[in-house]
């Protein structure tokens, strides 16, 4: 008798807390679950709501209608149909993330070439500028242009007493007095300048 009374009072309990669970209200999306998290007592009761929240639905609710999924890792929103991805929606997002790692990948090759041609093209014209010499001014310079002057003269078959013909022996003989009187002093001056 007290075995018939255990297993009646069972079934009698059984679809009153069936019938319970029937009546409480468990959120849909994110944005239900949040308004309630809101209700909580205290800040901590708050924060853990909020954060079963957030590990219990993915998508946020989107203004017009549907649900949207952020992807922090690729910066991306996808349009998803309910308030969790879908396996062929996870699926399509995972697809994305792989193509987005391929272009990652692709961009910074692409950006390392880049950095070595400039480095080696730096390199080339650096070396082209140490293997380009600087002029040297031979000392003996201005003598040898006094001689071509005066070889050109002649060659020119210039006639006697014009200026053209004169001129390269009266500027040699200018330059030979200036030394004389000055010494060499004089000529490096004029060189330099």
């Amino acid at each position: 008798m007290l075995l018939l009374v255990s297993v009646a009072g069972c079934i009698v309990l059984q679809p009153s807390r069936a019938h319970a669970q029937w009546w409480s209200h468990t959120p849909a999306d994110f944005e239900e679950c949040a308004d309630a998290a809101e209700k909580a007592a205290t800040k901590e009761q708050k924060t853990a709501a909020l954060t079963a929240c957030n590990a219990k639905f993915a998508g946020r609710r989107k203004p017009g209608g549907g649900y949207t999924y952020y992807d922090f890792m690729q910066n991306r929103s996808f349009d998803i149909a309910g308030p969790n991805p879908t396996p062929e929606e996870q699926k399509h997002i995972d697809q994305q993330y792989t193509e987005f790692l391929d272009q990652q990948r692709r961009d910074s090759i692409a950006a390392a070439f880049a950095a070595k041609q400039q480095q080696l093209q730096q390199a080339n014209l650096k070396s082209e500028t140490e293997k380009v010499p600087l002029p040297v001014q031979a000392p003996n310079k201005p003598q040898a242009a006094a001689a071509n002057l005066k070889t050109r003269a002649k060659a020119a078959g210039c006639a006697e007493h014009s200026f053209s013909c004169e001129w390269p022996r009266l500027s040699e003989s200018i330059n030979d007095l200036k030394k004389a009187l000055f010494g060499s002093s004089a000529s490096k001056a004029k060189q330099r300048g």
